[in-house]
This record gives structure tokens, C-alpha cells and sequence, in this order.
């Protein structure tokens, strides 16, 4: 009995490991390389990526956005540019009882310019000009005031926000870079839907969905690399409708302190040509670059403009050592859009 049970166990035995030793020579390279996938998974290091600030702490960033719209309707060529310098501040009034984040947003100072074919150019300093021309009044008065008193969670969502002065978005992103609510590895993904309100040729308001797209690049040093690519996701086929969507076509570059818990650098690009918008023989072409840098923390207004970095009259930005983009001529609002609709405050 104990031989016959024995030879049960044996041939047990044979039956599970005989095929692995028979097939090990001709194993499929499918099979490996899901076993490569799962070890490179367990080995590679993941990220917890989440905002950390304190109470009464004020962080700024210097914020530059540079627009060009240039349009051909019926063989007449216009070019919009303008130019913002800013410096956004957050000013962090408490830590609540859930770890979220409450602050103030504002813009403690502008110097912005705009020029438009066939008009004067404007320009505007909150520092140095006493009286704004009337295109930049209200964005005076929004100079060095709270625009929103707003709560996040530590991975950047928004809980509340109570805006103090009326904001838009024009493209740049939202107010906060979203971060996953799970540590992350090189290579992973996350993403934000969002519905961007269009109207249509028949007057209608058609809701077209997108997402933002963010992949953790790199981790060097402490900083991640973040890179950010809009979708969108319901089909566009209307040259007038995707008109309306240019301006939040955005894709670029993001700079995180792991250890800090903070963006250190943002960089935003768009270009984007429509043929057919308003007409078979129409184009518009849009150019836009958007930079955010954190400012140390000494540090109370933006410097001033460099001519070698920013020209004063050719709105073309030099990009920073932080990414790999190359040189765009740039400008914001559209002509096609109410040309005496006075610009906003960027976010």
C-alpha cells in the first residue's frame, strides 16, 4: 500500500513539473515578456505625488502668457498679439482638520500689452501707470486683491472655491494640476474629463468632451516630470466649432517637488491651425505659450522683463532651460471674438 501510494505521489509530481521542464526551452516570448512587465512592476519605484503647504505660508510664480491669432477671411490677413507678465501669488491661510489646503489666489502685479492690425497698441503696468486705459481698467482693479478663496485636498482637487472676481478659463489648465490619488510609477497615467460648452452653426449649445491627460515622465533629483496632452474625445468636424476649442487644445511640460509638494515650473504650448471657420477660402492660425515659475520665497513681484528673453513689441519668448520646446511667437485673445471684450486676469 505505501508503494502504491508512493507511486501515485511520483507520478503527481511528473504530471505538474514534467511540462514546464519539457516546454522551458520553447517557452513563448509573450510569456516572458509578461513576466519581465510584472518584475520591472514590483521593482520599480512608484511615487506618492501630493501638494504640501503650511499655514501662513505665501508662494509665488512668475506667469508669462503670449498669444498670436492670426485670420484670413475673404484675402484679408489680421494678426492679433498680446502679452501678459504677472505674478500669481497663493496666500495659505489654514490647514483644516482633513489635510486640505485653504488659500487665497491673487495677482499682485500686471504688465500686459496687446496689439492688433490696424490699431494702436495698448499696454498696461500695475507698478508704474497710475491710470489704466479703459481695455484694462477692470484688471486694475483686480490687481492685488483676492480673485478666490479656494480649498484643495492634497492631491489638488478642488473641495471650494469662492471666486471674489469673475475668471475664465483661456487654456491654460485648471487652477491646480490635478495629481493621482494613488503613488504612481514612470510611465503611468492619469487623466481629468472635462465638457467644453460649444455653439453650433444652428445656435444650438453643443457639449464636447475632453480630457487632460497626464503622464508621470521622469523623477530626478526629487523633481518629477509631468507631461500633460489634451484630448478630445467627442468628433469634431466643423471647422466653426473646433474655432471655439483652439484656445484649450494645450499640451506641455510640468515640474513637481516631490519633496516640497509644490510646482516648481509649468509650460504650456498650442498651435493649432482651422481652415474653413468662417468660409471655404478662411484660416486661423493660433499660437499660444504659457509659462509658470516658482519664485523664491524672498521674493514679492516679478522681475522685470529682459529684452533678451522677451521682446517688447515681437511677442516671442525664449523657452526656459527646463524643457526641450523650441522658440514660439506668441499672443491672447481672438479678433473674431467681440474685439473690445476687455482681457481677464489669467488664473
Amino acid at each position: 500500500m505505501k508503494t502504491a501510494y508512493s507511486f501515485v505521489v511520483a507520478l503527481a509530481a511528473l504530471l505538474i513539473t514534467g511540462p514546464l521542464f519539457a516546454d522551458d526551452d520553447n517557452e513563448s516570448p509573450s510569456l516572458n515578456e509578461k513576466l519581465d512587465a510584472v518584475k520591472k512592476k514590483l521593482t520599480t519605484p512608484a511615487y506618492d505625488l501630493r501638494y504640501k503647504y503650511t499655514a501662513s505660508e505665501q508662494v509665488r510664480w512668475k506667469v508669462v502668457h503670449l498669444v498670436t491669432v492670426e485670420t484670413k477671411i475673404q484675402g484679408v490677413t489680421q494678426t492679433a498679439r498680446t502679452r501678459s507678465v504677472s505674478t500669481k501669488c497663493w496666500k495659505v491661510s489654514r490647514i483644516d482638520e482633513q489635510g486640505n489646503i485653504v488659500f487665497d489666489h491673487l495677482v499682485e502685479n500686471v504688465d500686459m500689452w496687446q496689439k492688433v492690425t490696424g490699431r494702436q497698441e495698448i499696454r498696461y503696468n500695475s507698478e508704474t501707470d497710475k491710470t489704466p486705459p479703459h481695455s484694462y481698467e477692470h484688471v486694475a482693479e483686480s490687481v492685488g486683491v483676492p480673485l478666490a478663496t479656494v480649498t484643495i485636498d492634497s492631491h489638488g482637487q478642488v473641495i471650494k472655491r469662492d471666486n471674489a472676481k469673475p475668471q475664465f478659463n483661456p487654456g491654460i489648465g485648471e487652477l491646480t494640476v490635478p495629481l493621482p490619488d494613488r503613488a504612481v510609477q514612470m510611465g503611468e497615467e492619469w487623466a481629468v474629463p472635462e465638457e467644453i460648452a460649444v455653439r453650433m452653426p444652428e445656435g444650438t449649445v453643443k457639449r464636447i468632451k475632453t480630457r487632460q491627460l497626464y503622464t508621470l515622465v521622469k523623477v530626478e533629483t526629487g523633481v518629477a516630470t509631468i507631461s500633460l496632452q489634451t484630448q478630445v474625445l467627442t468628433p469634431v468636424d466643423d471647422p466653426k466649432v473646433r474655432s471655439q476649442l483652439v484656445q484649450r487644445l494645450t499640451s506641455g511640460t510640468i515640474k513637481f517637488d516631490v519633496d516640497a509638494g509644490r510646482v516648481l515650473s509649468k509650460q504650456m504650448d498650442l498651435d493649432e491651425t482651422v481652415i474653413g471657420f468662417n468660409g471655404a477660402d478662411s484660416i486661423m492660425q493660433y499660437l499660444a505659450r504659457f509659462t509658470e515659475d516658482l519664485l523664491p520665497s524672498d521674493v514679492a513681484t516679478a522681475p522685470k522683463t529682459e529684452p533678451s528673453t522677451l521682446s517688447s513689441d515681437a511677442t516671442t519668448i525664449t523657452p526656459s532651460s527646463t524643457t526641450d520646446a523650441a522658440p514660439v511667437s506668441t499672443a491672447n485673445t481672438s479678433p473674431l471674438k467681440d474685439r473690445d471684450a476687455k482681457p481677464a486676469l489669467r488664473r
